[in-house]
């Protein structure tokens, strides 16, 4: 393992005793004394004394204060902004609700490595988390099936070898320095949920390639469907979490389809619009619409 500086990128809003888990997963992984990890923070605005008790508990985290309204993309992009002013080798998205085995880091650098041998170039890895229940997949690796730019979306299972995906959850991803400085940050047309998969889908389009770490890397159970398409939640409440930032604002998910769409876009567009007015109607698809929800409570 060549690897010697690990920047983890974080962000929170009001889940203390979430995120301090996850603080203790990670500071429990096992690695070679050679490799250095600096963990970037952004407190996002909490009131329940988040950044209080990482500064007590993890005085070693470097803690970055937000106003509340930056959510998922925003701290991401604030944390990824800080840690750019230095060479980091690897840059690890990390979201607060992932509880990482001990060997998860040491893995996803040894996955980066073989990557790098196979591809002759570095490659996005990405971490897969499971339900603490069923132990089934909840984020990870996602593939594109079928033919076109559609968003047939469904998830990669993990297995004892990398395996290469079209895009992926920002739960625990792991991107090279090389990578950062070809893509940069997160895209800042997107508030809290599309950053993800749109990263992936434009290093995918630059021919850079994204390889799923063998095995799980913690646990992280998934998060319900979005309330804006069920026919239970009345239509001005169903409209209203649609606009929310951390619903699918309608101006960022036409840029997402325009983006990785095409010409297609404006059918999508109408659906999404369908599935609000008529949610009785429309079956809910886990595949298109869950996957969008990594981050849903964060930020």
């Amino acid at each position: 393992m060549n690897v010697e500086t690990i920047a983890v990128l974080m962000t929170c809003y009001n889940r203390r005793k979430t995120t301090l888990k996850c603080l203790e997963t990670f500071y429990a992984q096992e690695l070679p004394s050679s490799v250095h990890c600096d963990i970037y923070l952004v407190d996002d605005g909490c009131t329940d004394g988040t950044g209080e008790s990482v500064r007590e508990r993890f005085p070693e985290v470097t803690v970055i204060q937000g106003d509340g309204n930056l959510y998922w993309g925003g701290g991401m992009r604030l944390a990824w902004s800080e840690t750019m002013k230095k060479d980091y080798d690897y840059y690890l998205w990390l979201n607060d609700d992932t509880l990482l085995y001990s060997r998860a880091l040491s893995s996803l650098v040894r996955a980066s490595e073989q990557v790098l041998e196979r591809e002759n170039r570095a490659g996005i890895i990405v971490g897969s988390t499971q339900g603490a229940k069923n132990g089934k997949v909840t984020y990870g690796g996602i593939v594109r099936k079928g033919n076109g730019r559609n968003l047939n979306f469904v998830p990669v299972t993990p297995g004892d070898v990398v395996v290469p995906c079209d895009t992926m959850n920002g739960n625990c991803v792991l991107v090279p320095r090389e990578i950062a400085a070809a893509l940069g940050n997160l895209s800042e047309d997107f508030t809290h949920f599309l950053g993800d998969f749109d990263y992936g889908l434009r290093a995918l389009e630059k021919g850079i390639p994204i390889y799923v770490c063998p095995g799980y890397a913690g646990l992280c159970d998934k998060n319900p469907l979005p309330g804006y398409f069920s026919p239970s939640v009345p239509f001005v409440n169903r409209w209203r979490m649609l606009h929310s930032p951390k619903g699918l604002p309608p101006k960022e998910w036409a840029i997402f389809l325009r983006r990785h769409v095409g010409w297609k876009w404006p059918v999508f567009m109408l659906k999404l619009y369908l599935r609000i007015t008529t949610p009785h109607v429309w079956k809910l698809k886990e595949i298109l619409y869950s996957r969008f929800t990594a981050n849903e409570s964060n930020g």
